[in-house]
């Protein structure tokens, strides 16, 4: 089943909402991470830079100090950011910044070593951008920015005909296909696995008939808004009037028809509730929020609804409607509810009916 199921998400093209959704959860998931690499690559520049500073006899300038400013404001800016797509532009901007800043430091050493450091330094950049939560447009920015600002063949003497530079340019074009295929595998894989995660949380709280959300949803989501405890809580269950006889007369395919028919009115008609399929031709739905008029003109209307559905096989429904006071459990409301259920079935159909004490005496 596994195997079937991942089989078909590969096959698909992840829409462009499911992709952006993926990029913000991936960044919320990762934010702690890239601040992290920020801190450390702060570090790392700082510890180079004081190196080449005192055992260089080169000197700590102001401009080091102004680098390390720069470099500490885009890391607090990070901590306060949300947005997926802002990340996309302040790394940008940290990699603008200390490639310029790693530059200005590898200008101080021995000539004859700069190429080593500044190639060094695009591979230690790439790397970290690579596995951060970047665009591919940001990705390849930030490549394009690491190559122009550590570019081994400025200010270094070295000829293109020389055998240094061929050398360098190889591992140019080496490092730079081994990081974008590294780049672009890994994100292909975490959206792959993203989106396999989505179809199987699906399969497990959507009902597969009718695309309305199942029991398993029912319960989780109800048992959460009957913890948070606002006043106006109901819950209504409703039952498909004499659903066994459409399937004994037209057949099991003519009630799926019926039941995918009456949860589309549900789903049109209480959007901004919870509300599922609890199985067979039972269906539930939680109101939040409502008087008790309120929740009587809900359950009436969508009554109406389904009457008024004149399409092949019509059929009405019966509910049952219960007030979820405070310290109410969930299995209480559902007992109460299906006693009401109970009692709108056993005298006339195609109504509801409140639940009173009088109805638990019963």
């Amino acid at each position: 089943m596994f195997k079937t199921i991942e089989e078909h998400v590969r096959k698909q093209v992840a829409p462009a909402a499911l992709r952006a959704e993926f990029r913000q959860h991936e960044f919320e998931l990762m934010r702690p991470f890239c601040q992290l690499i920020f801190c450390c690559s702060i570090g790392i520049w700082l510890i180079f830079d004081l190196i080449v500073s005192y055992l260089g006899n080169q000197g700590f300038t102001w401009l080091s100090g102004l680098f390390m400013g720069l470099l500490g404001c885009i890391t607090v800016v990070l901590g306060f950011t949300r947005k997926s797509h802002h990340f996309d532009v302040l790394n940008l901007l940290f990699i603008a910044v200390i490639t310029l800043g790693m530059r200005l430091v590898i200008e101080g050493i021995p000539i004859a070593l700069r190429p080593v450091w500044l190639v060094l330094g695009v591979s230690t950049v790439l790397y970290s951008v690579s596995v951060l939560p970047v665009r591919r447009w940001s990705f390849f920015c930030a490549m394009a920015i690491c190559w122009a600002m550590l570019n081994p063949f400025y200010g270094t003497n070295i000829d293109l005909d020389d055998l240094e530079a061929a050398m360098l340019l190889s591992y140019a074009v080496f490092l730079s296909g081994l990081v974008i295929y590294s780049y672009l595998r890994i994100r292909q894989a975490k959206l792959h696995n993203f989106y396999m995660s989505k179809v199987l949380l699906e399969q497990a709280y959507v009902d597969v008939l009718t695309e309305i959300p199942n029991r398993r949803s029912f319960m989780a989501k109800a048992e959460r808004q009957l913890q948070q405890a606002p006043p106006g809580q109901f819950l209504a269950m409703i039952d498909i009037d004499n659903f066994k006889k459409v399937n004994d007369q037209f057949g099991h395919d003519s009630g799926d028809e019926v039941l995918k028919r009456v949860a589309g009115h549900i789903k049109a008609s209480m959007a901004g509730f919870e509300f599922a399929r609890l199985g067979g031709e039972e269906f539930a739905i939680f109101f939040q929020g409502l008087d008790q008029q309120a929740a009587e003109r809900q359950v009436a209307a969508l009554c109406k609804r389904v009457r008024e559905d004149l399409g092949a096989h019509p059929v009405t429904i019966s509910i049952g409607l219960a007030q979820v006071n405070g310290g109410d459990s969930l299995s209480l409301a559902l007992v109460r509810a299906d006693q009401a259920l109970y009692e709108a079935k056993h005298t006339g159909k195609d109504r509801f009916v409140l639940w009173t004490a009088q109805l638990g005496g019963a």
